[in-house]
């Protein structure tokens, strides 16, 4: 009796490691929703709700807000400044102002002796400065050639694609774990509608042992274990109900919906639909997200090292000037102030000479990533090879045992209805009904047990594939 009950529970366990991660979801203020979905259905809500996959969608955006970054770069850069000062004393500088030119000419007449000294000179204070002083100007800059930007310019669609295989693997994870507490929830409810028949058909047993143990055709021992396996039936029915009301607080918290709401699952399970088509074969490493993700990384890795091997050209760029000064005694809306302009046209040429070898090991940093990153590939197709072996075995096999316990179920039903008419004609005791019944939810434990192996399994072996 007892081991009906532990497989029972063994089997519950299992669909509660499907909720175990169930978090606290922040309450909803709205009316509660109700929603009846299909399994698409929940995929398809799941994807409009997870933040997850929303936080992913808006890295793509950002990555498209860093591509026209980098456009703006090989762009016209315009700058201007202006700029307006009063000077409270003006900036003097000291000249030397010298008579000797006034004795010059006197010796020269023969007015002064030629051995006339002139008078050391003297410093004076001047000032090339106006009080008021304004300068306007615009600077436009043009990129003519610049290794890293225009690298930078053919990464961008490549960026995109990570974001996007980013994308795709998110809601890969998302589609496994809503398929898999789904089908959960529809074996667990299963389960529970055979648990409740048990428990009808060990009250029946309960109540007719109970008037035959008044009229003495029984002993109070054969009550008494009756009692015992309903006992136990009804305390395996709890927990599971408790299962399935945490795998649909666990469902609607991977589908992102408030736990207000309530879900009505509309499909059924059923062994033909879990052995449909699912061995079929046909594969390439590109069917999984993460295949994909690494294989856009690699590229980018790959662009990298373009950038810095051509970190030592020359960067080149044409840049132009337009200025005006406006100087003055007064403001500078008074007629007497004067306005000078400039400008200029040119071109820039920085070329670089040694950066302490810096470039070099940037460069095979650079090359050692793209090493590392085909490194990471043919490790996760190794692990994807791994991972679609153990899930076809353990698929086959759990088909396998799938086969062999409702082929059980059929049998132990049979058992159990014989002998059921046996004691209702008298020639059967009370004692082999139950027993033929603890042999049916026995049945009933190992069937439910290899169904919900057999989802997971399938729904495993799918996701290795990239298929599901």
């Amino acid at each position: 009796m007892m081991e009906l009950s532990n497989k029972g529970i063994v089997w519950t366990a299992g669909l509660l490691l499907l909720s175990i991660k169930l978090v606290a979801q922040k309450p909803d203020a709205g009316t509660p929703k109700r929603y009846e979905l299909t399994v698409k259905e929940a995929v398809d809500l799941a994807y409009k709700n997870v933040i997850e996959l929303k936080n992913a969608h808006l890295d793509y955006r950002i990555q498209e807000a860093k591509n026209k970054e980098i456009l703006g770069q090989a762009l016209p850069q315009v700058s201007g400044n202006i700029s307006a000062s009063r000077y409270l004393q003006l900036p003097n500088i000291l000249f030397p102002q010298s008579d000797e030119s006034i004795y010059e000419v006197l010796r020269r007449e023969n007015l002064l002796p030629s051995s006339a000294q002139a008078p050391p000179a003297k410093l004076v204070q001047f000032s090339f400065q106006q009080p008021w002083n304004l300068t306007m100007g615009a600077t436009l800059t043009q990129l003519l050639f610049q290794p890293d930007v225009f690298v930078g310019l053919q990464a961008r669609q490549s960026a995109l694609d990570y974001n996007q295989a980013i994308i795709e693997q998110t809601k890969e994870k998302i589609k496994d774990s809503a398929y898999k507490r789904y089908y959960a929830i529809l074996i667990a409810q299963k389960q529970l509608q055979f648990l409740n028949e048990s428990v009808v058909r060990l009250e029946k047993l309960y109540h007719d042992d109970s008037i035959m143990f008044k009229n003495g055709f029984a002993e109070r021992l054969d009550l008494d274990k009756v009692q015992v396996q309903l006992n136990n039936l009804v305390t395996t029915k709890n927990v599971v109900e408790s299962a399935v009301t945490l795998s649909y607080a666990a469902m609607k918290f991977s589908i992102g919906i408030s736990q207000r709401d309530t879900i009505v699952l509309k499909e059924e399970l059923t062994n033909e639909s879990i052995k449909e088509g699912v061995l079929d074969e046909g594969f390439k490493y590109e069917d999984r997200a993460e295949i994909r993700t690494l294989n856009v990384l690699e590229k980018l890795q790959s662009l990298d090292v373009k950038r810095n091997k051509l970190g030592g050209l020359p960067t080149v760029s044409l840049a132009g000037n337009y200025t005006v000064n406006g100087m003055g005694q007064q403001f500078f809306t008074n007629k007497s102030t004067i306005w000078l302009r400039s400008s200029y046209i040119g071109v820039n040429i920085n070329v670089p000479i040694f950066s302490g070898f810096q470039r070099k090991y940037k460069m095979q940093e650079a090359q050692l990533n793209v090493e590392k990153v085909s490194n990471n590939i043919e490790n996760l197709q190794q692990a994807i090879d791994f991972e679609q072996s153990v899930n076809k075995e353990s698929l086959k096999s759990a088909l396998l045992n799938l086969d062999i316990q409702e082929r059980n179920l059929s049998l132990a039903e049979r058992v159990y209805n014989a002998t059921k008419v046996k004691f209702e004609q008298g020639v059967g005791s009370s004692f082999e009904v139950l027993q033929a019944d603890t042999d049916y939810q026995t049945a009933q434990s190992n069937y439910f047990n290899a169904l919900f192996n057999a989802t997971v399994a399938r729904i495993s072996y799918l996701y290795s594939l990239g298929k599901l």
